[in-house]
C-alpha cells in the first residue's frame, strides 16, 4: 500500500553552499472511486483513509448520507494487467434500495489535488440538494476569540506537515474548540472528504454544532461539502470564492475567511458569531 511520505535525493543550496541530502516528500497517488463496480471519479490523493475518502466523496455528491446506505467498501483486485492489487482503486457497494446515480460522461469526474470538483459539467450539477436541510436552523454560536485559536490548534496537530511542508489540513472542532478529527492530504477537498467519510462510517452525520477549519482557501466545493455533511460553520485561513459565499448565503452556512490571529472576515451567517458591541 502507498505510504504517506517518500524519500527523494535533493541538491540543497543554502547561502551559496551546495550539498546533497535526502528530503521527505508527501506521497501523491491516484485513487479511482468505483460505485457498484462502475468507475465514478479519479482523485490525486495522499494514501491513507481511502475508504473514508470514497464515502465522503459520495456524501458530497448526494449519493449517501448514512452508514446504512453502504453495504461494503473494498479495494479492487485485478486493477493492473497482471492482476495485482495497487490499493489505488476503491469500490463502494451501495446497500439494497439505495438509488444508483446516473453515471454518465458528464458525471464522471477527474478531480485534481488542487481544483476539487471543477471538472463538473456545469454549476447546476454540483448544487446538489443536501440530505440534511436543517443546517440553517443549527443554533450553534462561537466567539471570535475561540475561532482565532483554531488555526494554531490545527497546525500543532499536523504531524505529516512537520516532515514535508506539503500538505493541506482539515480539522473538525466542537463549538467549545475541541479538536474532534484532523486529516491531511495533498488536496484540501480530499482532507474534508476523509473527515466526512470517517464521520459517516462512525454514524456521526449530520455534523451539527461543528466547526470545519481548512488550511487554505474556501472554494465552492469545500462549502458544498460542509453543507452536504450538515456542518454549520466553515472557516478558512485564506480567502473564499464568490460562489462559496453565494452558497453559504443560500444554505445558511456560516462562512469565515482570512482567519489569521484575531483577525477574520465573516462572509455569511454572522448570526452564529458572538460579536462585540459595535462602536457608535
Amino acid at each position: 500500500m502507498g505510504r504517506v511520505t517518500e524519500r527523494r535525493r535533493v541538491v540543497r543550496i543554502r547561502d551559496g553552499v551546495v550539498g546533497v541530502r535526502p528530503d521527505t516528500l508527501v506521497a501523491e497517488e491516484p485513487l479511482e472511486i468505483r460505485l457498484n463496480g462502475k468507475p465514478l471519479a479519479i482523485t490525486m490523493r495522499t494514501p491513507g483513509d481511502d475508504f473514508a475518502l470514497a464515502v465522503g466523496f459520495l456524501v458530497s455528491e448526494g449519493v449517501i448520507a448514512h452508514t446504512a446506505d453502504v453495504r461494503a467498501v473494498t479495494y479492487c483486485e485485478g486493477a493492473t494487467e497482471d492482476g495485482s492489487n495497487t490499493y489505488n482503486v476503491v469500490n463502494v457497494q451501495l446497500a439494497a434500495g439505495v438509488p444508483l446515480p446516473d453515471i454518465t460522461l458528464e458525471r464522471n469526474v477527474y478531480t485534481t489535488s488542487s481544483c476539487g470538483l471543477c471538472g463538473k459539467a456545469s454549476l447546476d450539477a454540483v448544487r446538489t440538494a443536501s440530505r440534511f436541510p436543517g443546517i440553517a436552523a443549527d443554533p450553534v454560536r462561537v466567539t471570535p476569540e475561540l475561532l482565532s485559536e483554531l488555526p494554531d490548534r490545527l497546525r500543532a496537530a499536523q504531524k505529516v506537515f512537520d516532515r514535508t511542508g506539503g500538505l493541506h489540513a482539515a480539522g473538525l472542532f466542537s463549538a467549545q474548540g475541541e479538536l474532534l478529527d484532523l486529516r491531511e492530504d495533498v488536496g484540501r477537498h480530499n482532507a474534508v472528504d476523509k473527515i466526512v467519510g470517517r464521520a459517516l462510517r462512525a454514524g456521526g452525520l449530520p455534523l451539527t454544532g461543528a466547526v470545519l477549519l481548512v488550511s487554505g482557501r474556501a472554494s465552492f466545493e469545500l462549502a458544498q461539502k460542509a453543507v452536504m455533511a450538515g456542518i454549520p460553520v466553515l472557516a478558512a485561513v485564506s480567502a473564499p470564492s464568490s460562489l462559496a459565499v453565494d452558497l453559504a448565503v443560500e444554505s445558511g452556512l456560516t462562512l469565515v475567511g482570512f482567519l489569521r490571529g484575531r483577525d477574520m472576515n465573516v462572509y455569511a451567517g454572522e448570526q452564529r458569531i458572538v460579536l462585540p458591541e459595535r462602536a457608535s
